[in-house]
């Protein structure tokens, strides 16, 4: 049995995360309080369960009262055999408010004493406890709905045992960091195509932008030293039982120099490793 727990804050995707689980074949439910976890766990291995092999449950603030007692009740789900993995999603402050503002939703926690701005300060309290030991930390702040439903098909897409799915993403620093990236390497250092006029629209996947990059040694030492330092360490998070790992590469815009190097690694991983999924957020938008 697989139960998926969706939570995190107001606004930031956990109604299109459960929207796609039930694609997946999840049975879903949606609000459900938090002391009413052992219920659950008691009416899916039972009777009720049937063959219900895969369940997912959304759960948010509006059982604020229980959320401290999150990571206990998570033990004692697995403690009862259930595999439980928790999908936490979350967004900047500015983009929730601008959300917020254009949808005109409510958020649970306001009301007439407390802003919208106080709320969402409120809500990354009481959900401390949750956030603490979550399995999947996925930032939505610059994900479109499309994306969000792929990130959450590739975080609980089930892997064989004993392998890890490797998420390549590349950035660009003047949009911000990824927050939810295991790893962050800034590859500004490198030779800048931008300041070409016949590669400044182009991208790292254009063959006159990686010969630019690698007609000079820096490129390929900068891939070469990344593709070791991983091979090292990736049998070590598998020793954890981690089921992905996030690696994200940065320049100043992210259209060139992280591209190229994202796509390059990825080219070295899919060798053998799999799954590899390559994303580059700059040129998604």
């Amino acid at each position: 049995m697989k139960l998926v727990i969706v939570t995190g804050l107001s606004g930031s995707g956990k109604s299109i995360a459960l929207h796609m689980l039930e694609d997946l074949g999840y049975y879903c439910i949606d609000n459900l309080p938090v002391g009413m976890l052992d219920a659950l766990a008691d009416q899916i291995t039972g009777d009720w369960g049937g063959n219900l092999t895969r369940v997912a449950v959304g759960i948010d603030v509006r059982s604020p009262r229980e959320l401290h007692r999150f990571p206990d009740l998570v033990d004692r789900l697995k403690a009862r055999g259930i595999e439980v993995e928790t999908i936490f999603l979350h967004a900047t402050d500015d983009v929730l408010l601008k959300r917020f503002s254009e949808t005109r939703r409510r958020h649970p926690l306001t009301n007439h004493q407390t802003s919208l701005g106080e709320a969402i300060a409120m809500e990354h309290d009481l959900l401390k406890p949750v956030a603490a030991c979550t399995t999947h930390f996925i930032d939505t702040s610059e994900t479109t709905i499309h994306q969000l439903r792929e990130l959450i098909r590739q975080r609980v897409d089930d892997l064989q045992p004993g392998r890890m799915s490797l998420l390549l993403l590349s950035f660009g620093f003047k949009h911000g960091v990824p927050t939810d990236a295991d790893f962050v390497f800034d590859v500004r250092c490198l030779p800048n195509p931008h300041w070409d006029p016949a590669l400044r629209p182009q991208t790292g996947r254009d063959p006159e932008v990686q010969a630019f990059l690698e007609s000079t040694p820096d490129a390929a030492t900068m891939v070469d030293r990344l593709e070791r330092l991983f091979e090292e360490w990736i049998p070590s998070f598998l020793g954890q039982n981690r089921n992905y790992l996030t690696i994200a590469i940065g320049c100043t815009g992210g259209q060139h120099r992280s591209v190229y190097v994202t796509e390059r690694l990825a080219d070295r991983f899919r060798r053998h490793w799999e799954p590899v999924i390559v994303r580059h957020r700059e040129l998604e938008r």
